[in-house]
């Protein structure tokens, strides 16, 4: 069984009332997306709620699971969306917590300053860009979805997600470079 089937027995089952099944599909989901809101919103409080308001609409609105996407894909539309609204009702500053994000632990004690500096730089870096195009971003490399998929999770034309991409990685480059030059 795929986990794409695995996961749409599961919204099944969760839209007949089985809370084992929703336990179940909230611990394969949750650290997915608690890294990709945490990419979206360096906020632990923040992203904590956008997780469980996330989960709630799951548990909620299951049974309108039709099947015309994968279940991960519709799960994670559920999250940018209560992310972006997130994000827009959120006055508080945005914070970079590297270590949120760390899925490795550090062998190699030398390694560990250089390792978070980079971190903590790409991650200033994709908080430089605007929301839309860090979520192609984010979709893209750290949860390695396709660009059709992330479309139908952003809700926009492909070409749109395509040129979003474009320009995410010519305005990291162009931040990537200058964190360099000046750090020389």
């Amino acid at each position: 069984m795929t986990p794409d089937t695995e996961d749409a027995k599961l919204l099944g089952s969760i839209a007949a009332g089985d809370r084992r099944a929703f336990e179940a599909l909230y611990r394969a989901y949750f650290p997915r997306l608690s890294r990709f809101v945490g990419r979206m919103a360096r906020n632990a409080t923040l992203i904590e709620e956008v997780v469980n308001d996330t989960m709630l609409v799951v548990w909620q609105k299951a049974a309108s699971f039709d099947g015309s996407c994968k279940p991960s894909t519709w799960i994670f539309a559920i999250a940018y969306r209560k992310t972006l609204k997130g994000l827009k009702l959120s006055d508080e500053p945005v914070e970079s917590d590297a270590s949120l994000y760390e899925d490795e632990p550090a062998h190699q004690p030398e390694h560990v300053f250089s390792r978070q500096q980079l971190q903590q730089t790409v991650a200033d870096a994709l908080d430089a860009l605007p929301p839309a195009q860090r979520a192609v971003m984010v979709l893209t490399y750290y949860h390695e979805m396709a660009y059709s998929e992330i479309a139908e999770i952003i809700e926009c034309p492909l070409n749109t997600v395509k040129t979003r991409m474009f320009h995410a990685r010519h305005r990291l480059k162009d931040l990537l470079w200058n964190e360099r030059e000046s750090s020389r």
